[in-house]
């Protein structure tokens, strides 16, 4: 756009200006003072550039800031969108593994991804206090690779923090057991949730003992 265009355009938008101002409606607007200052700026730019200088919106800071911001606020929506998306649908799975487990079913179910996340928003509904039933359906779990943890990504990534160091010495001392007694239950081995609970360093180092002591290593 040339200097002359952008007059031409400030004279309509000041045209339009005057004509709103008669109607209380039209007064109120606020786009149509927003577009007369818009124009008043381009002529400006304009007429203090060199002769011959073209308006490029593509070059106006201005309007390239503006169009940051924007996409800034859109960005932010969409992360909060997606926030409370991941909210409810954390509620919603505490709610669903609550229920089971007052059915006394929980063992039934089968881990999902996002599941650590849910074990804190149990946690947290009990005030801060370890849900050990919660904690040791993971780690058996963890341990017999249910679920998502049938996914090698999905069981290091438990295993670089998402789950507590007493759920994954439990599950560390059940791998470990269960290699060594092929045919057991884990209603067997309920003892490694106690260790686990009460020395977990300890529960660890002697799952890493008995890993280390594999034949086949």
């Amino acid at each position: 756009m040339t200097a002359e265009a952008a007059a031409a355009a400030l004279d309509v938008a000041r045209f339009d200006a005057r004509q709103n101002s008669r109607f209380e409606d039209s007064a109120l607007d606020e786009r149509g003072p927003a577009e007369l200052g818009e124009w008043e700026r381009i002529a400006r730019l304009l007429a203090d550039a060199c002769p011959g200088t073209v308006y490029d919106p593509d070059t106006d800071d201005v309007v390239r800031a503006e169009l940051a911001a924007d996409a800034d606020a859109d960005a932010a929506a969409a992360a909060r969108e997606a926030e409370l998306r991941e909210a409810m649908r954390i509620a919603a799975r505490a709610d669903e593994l609550q229920a089971l487990r007052e059915l006394g079913a929980l063992e039934q179910a089968e881990p999902r991804e996002g599941d650590e996340a849910v074990r804190e928003e149990l946690t947290r509904r009990a005030g801060g206090y370890v849900q050990a039933d919660v904690d040791t359906w993971l780690a058996r779990a963890l341990a017999t690779h249910r679920g998502h943890y049938q996914d090698p990504a999905a069981r290091e990534e438990a295993a670089a923090g998402r789950l507590t160091p007493p759920v994954l010495a439990h599950a560390a001392l059940l791998t470990e057991l269960l290699r060594l007694a092929p045919g057991a239950d884990v209603e067997e081995l309920v003892f490694a949730a106690r260790l686990a609970a009460a020395e977990p360093k300890a529960t660890g180092d002697l799952a890493a003992a008995l890993t280390r002591a594999r034949p086949d290593r």
